[in-house]
């Protein structure tokens, strides 16, 4: 027997001693013997997590924590951003896996029944083959860790002033989205013109598009995004930054041990509405062999009264190759877009006129 697993051994046995040592434990006042025995479960999971051997990435020619390669977070679609309020003061390490499988397949059902509106219920949606979306697997009930009561934290009153007053509008640009305005091109936001989805709306589950590719040198670090098919480039240092702002931002990368982490500055329209010192702070840790558990923290004093983090799970799947995202070339919605709009003005005007 390996002293690892010796190690599990003795502290799974300490943990049954402790739990038959304590028989009345589930009938303390406010509690109940389910939730005592849940609340056992939890604490013999985490000694066991505890006593477990970290994984050890394996290491470039240069020497650093090798991820390269084709990752997806498409089993992460359908993860609410924030915790849904009928889980009352629950945090995420209390959901169990029980727990998280109905909310799975609760998601996963409404995924399905709400097919038929993507596009627009009045076309219809494509045959379910073309989206990647359903049947998701979901690492977790939500993604916000931090706050850990899984809520965003409240907007300052700047940020507020700024919302009403109609500026910042994210990384969509102008305020499209569907039954949006569609006088010219430029009321469509960004996504809809094939220019970028943003960052981090590049790294957000969609219907489809949901693959990344990792790929390093010495000093840098290269993600490519099907979606959009966009590519952020790191330098792993700490060079003074351009004074530019384009729409992925401009980041800088160092490894902590065995993780990636990636600050990134000047956005030219900051997520969420956020200020022009929007910071955000990546990390990719490598959790398994074809695990990354990435997260994002955001720091905007100017925008959000504290910092917030959320994140996902990265699956590397060597079949997923980053398909060529020709949106220019087909992109007949925009002029669909347009067209149909003139086509309502004119209809609207011709009701008038009787």
């Amino acid at each position: 027997m390996s002293r690892q697993w010796l190690g599990v051994g003795v502290v799974a046995a300490a943990v049954m001693v402790a739990m038959a040592a304590s028989p009345q434990a589930g009938q303390q006042p406010g509690g109940s013997g389910t939730d005592a025995a849940a609340a056992r479960a939890r604490a013999a999971a985490t000694a066991l997590r505890a006593t477990a051997k970290p994984y050890v990435p394996p290491r470039t020619p240069w020497g650093d924590p090798d991820i390269q390669g084709g990752w997806t977070n498409v089993s992460e679609n359908g993860i609410p951003m924030e915790k849904p309020g009928n889980l009352g003061e629950k945090q995420l390490e209390e959901i169990e896996d029980a727990e998280l499988a109905d909310l799975i397949r609760e998601r996963n059902e409404r995924a399905a029944a709400n097919a038929a509106g993507i596009g627009g219920r009045e076309t219809g949606a494509g045959p379910t083959h073309w989206y990647e979306h359903y049947n998701a697997k979901n690492s977790r009930a939500w993604m916000v860790s931090d706050p850990p009561d899984g809520r965003i934290p409240p907007l300052t009153a700047a940020a507020q002033a700024r919302t009403t007053a109609g500026r910042g509008r994210g990384a969509g640009g102008g305020g499209g989205g569907e039954g949006g305005r569609a006088d010219s091109w430029l009321d469509r936001s960004l996504y809809d013109r094939c220019i970028t989805r943003g960052f981090p709306g590049s790294m957000t589950p969609a219907i489809y598009g949901n693959a990344y590719d990792i790929t390093q040198a010495p000093g840098v670090v290269a993600i490519r995004y099907e979606m959009i098919h966009e590519t952020r480039i790191i330098p792993l240092d700490d060079s003074p930054r351009p004074n530019a702002r384009p729409h992925m931002g401009i980041a800088r990368g160092r490894w902590e041990g065995d993780t990636l982490v990636v600050e990134s500055t000047n956005f030219r329209a900051p997520f969420r509405n956020g200020s022009p010192n929007l910071r955000l702070v990546e990390r990719f840790k490598p959790v398994a062999k074809d695990k990354i558990e990435w997260s994002l923290t955001v720091i905007d004093p100017e925008t959000w009264t504290k910092p917030w983090t959320y994140g996902m799970q990265l699956t590397q799947d060597p079949e997923q190759t980053l398909f060529e995202y020709a949106c220019h070339e087909g992109n007949y919605a925009m002029r669909n877009i347009l067209s149909a709009a003139r086509a309502e003005e004119a209809a609207a005007a011709k009701a008038g006129q009787k």
